[in-house]
């Protein structure tokens, strides 16, 4: 049965729906209601788990908070502890990743090197949120920031991203669209069904904190099309999938995507509806796309478009990545946290994408590893942002 708001609770989450910005934000009500839920039962499953000495409690978490909700002073700090990771030198050797140039680029190397391991697989959820935390982490120790990984709430800016505090252009966004290039629909999933109808960008990123940002690695799986000299890297070459190939920063922002697969019914349905974390993670990820559904997953990456962030690989070559997988985070944290016992540690699926090739069932015991961002762990102490069951995340979102 879905949550249904009282009177009294829509009168206070009307509030949701006041200006940001001069920006009218839509509501995520039936959302934020299950995630004030979330902390709730999340409270008391920590304080019955966790013991009168644990470290990490619900008072010292840190407080992941949504993009529009930062000051404008808290979010060009975030911005540029994201730059500065770009000016930090990469660990790898440069004979075996020559297109990782910066510690920022490790990232996107590791991301490119495990892909195939990651999606459609029962490690997806687990991966991608020690692959964010780390990324804070790295923000935090390398450049100084003081705050945490900021989330996107998707619903809230579905009917126009463009116009939102993330993707506005201004020195307080995560950078604008894409200068208008003339290219074709995106085919983005495999079936090839609902081609994206091109917008108005497809070419590079010119306003906000990150424009004229050279991207370094990829692309690989490249769905921006139509754009005269941008195409895949032949892997066959030299660096195989690691080349050197720098070029500029692209997006094609989408309203038509976010309209329709990032709304608030989207994301409060694909928690209520699923109570296996099978189903929940499948249907996140788009069902296989049979019917042309994007899933929450995909259309946030495809909100975005353009290169890299439409591209399966290298996708966190885009600073706004790691915004959309915070919110991922938060979705599974959310429908987690709605029957923590019986969810903290829900698993499903294989060791690969989609079980091609045939692969075993993921294990709680199955190493996470991130190369040199990270120390390699169990999946087992990837399941809970407070600590429990040998976990280093201490956070939750607010």
């Amino acid at each position: 049965m879905h949550f249904r708001l009282s009177a009294a609770a829509a009168g206070v989450f009307a509030l949701l729906g006041q200006p940001v910005d001069g920006y009218t934000r839509a509501s995520t009500a039936q959302t934020d209601v299950l995630a004030a839920v979330a902390l709730g039962k999340l409270t008391s499953y920590s304080l019955a788990n966790g013991g009168p000495h644990a470290q990490c409690t619900i008072a010292n978490a840190a407080k992941r908070r949504e993009w529009g909700s930062l000051s404008k002073p808290e979010r060009i700090a975030y911005t540029n502890a994201v730059k500065c990771l770009m000016t930090k030198p990469s660990r790898f050797d440069p004979a075996e990743v020559p297109g990782a140039k910066s510690l920022y680029d490790d990232f996107v190397a590791v991301h490119i090197n495990q892909t195939l391991t990651i999606h459609g697989t029962g490690n997806f959820l687990s991966w991608h949120r020690y692959f964010t935390w780390a990324y804070e982490q790295a923000l935090r120790n390398e450049c100084g920031y003081q705050g945490y990984q900021p989330y996107w709430n998707w619903g809230r800016w579905a009917l126009n991203p463009l116009d939102s505090p993330l993707f506005d252009g201004s020195e307080s966004s995560m950078g604008g669209n894409g200068e208008y290039a003339a290219h074709d629909c995106a085919v983005a999933i495999p079936t090839g069904l609902n081609c994206i109808p091109p917008g108005a960008g497809g070419g590079c990123v010119t306003t906000g904190p990150f424009a004229n940002m050279t991207v370094n690695l990829g692309p690989l799986s490249l769905t921006l099309t139509g754009i005269p000299g941008l195409v895949p890297l032949d892997p066959t070459q030299p660096g195989g999938f690691f080349q050197y190939n720098p070029r500029c920063m692209r997006r094609d922002i989408s309203s038509w995507v976010s309209s329709q697969w990032l709304n608030d019914r989207n994301v409060s349905d694909l928690i209520q509806d699923h109570n296996d974390v099978g189903s929940f993670q499948y249907v996140m990820q788009g069902d296989d796309f049979l019917d042309g559904n994007y899933g929450v997953h995909a259309a946030g990456h495809f909100t975005v478009g353009g290169d890299p962030a439409g591209d399966f690989f290298v996708s966190p070559g885009d600073p706004g990545f790691y915004l959309h997988h915070a919110q991922v985070d938060r979705v599974w944290w959310i429908w987690q946290n709605q029957k923590p016992v019986e969810r903290t540690n829900a698993l499903a699926g294989t060791r690969t994408f989609n079980n091609f090739p045939p692969s075993g069932n993921a294990t709680l015991d199955d190493l996470v590893e991130l190369e040199h961002l990270a120390v390699p762990l169990p999946i087992k102490k990837l399941m809970s942002t407070v600590g429990l069951g040998g976990s280093p995340f201490c956070y939750i979102y607010v």
